[in-house]
């Protein structure tokens, strides 16, 4: 048994313009497909995410109390 090629027919496509597009207003014709998974797919670690939002919050806590303290002058004789 000969399987069907998955792309429709350009012979007998309604709507299909020579250079194999389809006018504005037209849908073009779908194709088949398959999809799958060949495995399944592991859950991420929730602890890396949470681990770099900290490390984000103390640098930005760092780097705005560095500022505070430049500003107030807390840091002129260093």
């Amino acid at each position: 048994m000969t399987a069907q090629p998955p792309d429709p027919d350009p012979r007998r496509t309604p709507d299909l313009e020579a250079g194999g597009g389809v006018p504005p207003g037209s849908t073009p014709p779908d194709s088949a497909q398959t999809s799958g998974l060949s495995h399944p797919q592991p859950m991420p670690s929730k602890t890396t995410p949470v681990l770099w939002l900290v490390l984000t919050g103390v640098l930005v806590l760092m780097v705005a109390a560095l500022i505070v303290a430049l500003a107030f002058g807390w840091l002129s004789g260093v």
